[in-house]
């Protein structure tokens, strides 16, 4: 195990067209790896910055015919979307098939290019396409008769303090349970698919799919803002024959697209909008909490820094990615407008505090055959701590606690314990599956995916429901078809699922009457049910 600093780039966007509107100047200057920023009210006034990358990505392009964003001319010094991967997407393939984990996080104010870094846009695809599809170039150039690779992929999203499995087609509103290992600290989201794939098709389709699943709203600074950090998952694994032996080789890639934030003082949010942003807002203060805690601990200020991973859902969930095993960049996106000012200083000021925080990482590599026995030794122990109940024991309990506080913690523990049995149980199941059999899976998931697209073409002769939002980019893209003589709808065990404030599990019940007429009526007394405009219930 070694020490590592956690690499940061920064890129600098164009002026969108709200900045254009307003006749915003450019206040970024860039001159190799340092970035200075100019006070708009101090004009003589510059703050300057170093990163390990910088990209210039404001002007000098132009648009080609295949679509594609380049330089306008040799001396350009545009930045395109390959160039990120070219500089620091090829070091991160080279450290996965190394056996190293490796994250790259996006941050920055809402609109200021994360997603389009990340994922892309069309013909102009993002790190995360460009390194799956290098990916299986390189596993095709490195295949041999000793080498046998799998790789799957997971998407999810981390909205309102709950986790969302984005690929998941049996619940796929449903809230995943963070679990924490009872051994190792990290946490986990219990039941995320990890879809294996085979090849850069196969994870674009699925990449397309969950981001048709994100949760996004029209803001003031973005019509199509995402309103939850998206984490998008690629574990390797490498089975290695030597000799007599299999060595498994494994690694996991985060790419983390962190929500924007957005003052909340902005007239243009209300309602939904309002609740979502606090959360956003108080997920990334624990963020920022979390990477002052591991800086301080990394510069020696305070070597025993507490640091409140616990304090959100999604700085638990990315906890390895920062202070852990894992090689990790942060890529910092910049608006270059003066109307920004504040913001993008602040993200350069965080962007700065990050690059002191180190990880410690570590090939994670172990024998097949003793990967196997360690999970079923650790299920063993689990097990009887839960038959004994001496996991009592290890209760992370204080004096000030009450009963009621201890009982709490307990049954989390006993939780956490038998979840991780579970998870367990399925790694060794899944152990038993030859690859092409867990491929021929998820062909048959993608055949019934293709199936589930084609029949959710609107028929009007037949009825249906279909939603609608105060967002108009979020209306009529759900359409449920009333097949069936009862339809239940709630939170809960009910045939369409709704979640959100003064929702009942048993909410409303559609009846078919008689050929084409349907009766809609509350599920409970006190449910609200509105129809153009009218309570239904009086």
């Amino acid at each position: 195990m070694c020490e590592e600093l956690i690499q940061v780039a920064v890129r600098l966007r164009p002026f969108n067209q709200r900045e254009k509107d307003r006749h915003a100047k450019s206040i970024i200057g860039m001159d190799g790896k340092t970035i200075s920023i100019m006070d708009p009210l101090l004009s003589r006034e510059r703050k300057q910055f170093s990163f390990d990358y910088t990209y210039w990505s404001h002007d000098g392009f132009i648009q080609a015919p295949s679509a594609i964003f380049q330089g306008d001319d040799i001396s350009s010094s545009y930045n395109s979307q390959r160039k990120l991967f070219d500089d620091f997407g090829r070091d991160l393939l080279k450290n996965a098939f190394s056996g190293f984990n490796c994250s790259v996080f996006a941050y920055g104010q809402t609109g200021s290019g994360k997603s389009y870094s990340m994922i892309g846009y069309g013909v102009n695809r993002g790190l995360i396409p460009i390194t799956c599809d290098e990916l299986f170039d390189e596993i095709e150039n490195k295949k041999d008769s000793h080498t046998h690779f799998e790789v799957t992929l997971s998407m999810m999203e981390v909205y309102n303090e709950q986790a969302r499995d984005l690929l998941s087609k049996k619940m796929p509103n449903a809230c995943l349970t963070v679990r924490q290992h009872p051994t190792f600290g990290y946490y986990y989201p219990q039941d995320l698919l990890a879809i294996p794939v085979d090849n850069y098709e196969d994870v674009e389709r699925l990449l397309s799919e969950g981001i048709q699943n994100r949760t996004i709203a029209s803001t003031n600074m973005n019509r199509t803002s995402s309103r939850a950090h998206t984490i998008v998952t690629i574990h390797l694994d490498q089975i290695i024959q030597i000799d007599d032996d299999e060595i498994k080789r494994m690694s996991t890639m985060h790419f983390i697209d962190l929500a924007g934030s957005e003052t909340l003082t902005n007239p243009g949010i209300s309602g939904d909008r309002l609740n979502e942003r606090t959360n956003i807002n108080r997920s990334l203060s624990t963020f920022e909490n979390v990477i002052s805690a591991l800086a301080d601990r990394s510069s020696g200020v305070k070597q025993k820094s507490f640091v409140p991973y616990r304090e959100s859902t999604l700085t638990k969930l990315i906890q390895n990615s920062l202070g852990g095993n894992s090689k990790t960049i942060m890529l910092a996106t910049l608006s270059p407008a003066d109307v920004n000012y504040h913001e993008t200083l602040n993200t350069l000021v965080f962007a700065d505090r990050v690059k002191s925080i180190k990880n410690f990482v570590s090939i994670n590599e172990v024998a097949f055959d003793k990967f196997i026995l360690q999970l079923k030794e650790e299920n063993q122990r689990f097990k009887l701590l839960i038959e004994t109940g001496n996991y009592n024991l290890q209760l992370d309990v204080k004096p000030s606690m009450s009963s009621q506080e201890i009982e709490v913690i307990r049954q989390q523990t006993e939780e956490n314990i038998n979840g991780q049995i579970e998870n367990n149980e399925k790694t060794l199941q899944d152990s038993k599956l030859p690859w092409d059999v867990k491929l021929q899976h998820a062909q048959l998931e993608k055949i019934y995916s293709l199936m589930s697209f084609k029949t959710s073409q609107v028929d009007h002769t037949y009825p249906f429901l279909v939603n609608l939002h105060e967002d108009p980019i979020l209306s009529y893209v759900i359409y449920h078809y009333l097949s069936t003589d009862e339809i239940t709808i709630g939170s809960r065990n009910c045939t369409i699922y709704i979640n959100g404030l003064s929702i009942f599990e048993r909410h409303a019940i559609i009846r078919h009457i008689d050929m084409n007429k349907y009766e809609l009526s509350p599920a409970e007394p006190t449910a609200r049910i509105k129809v153009n405009g009218y309570n239904l219930n009086g």
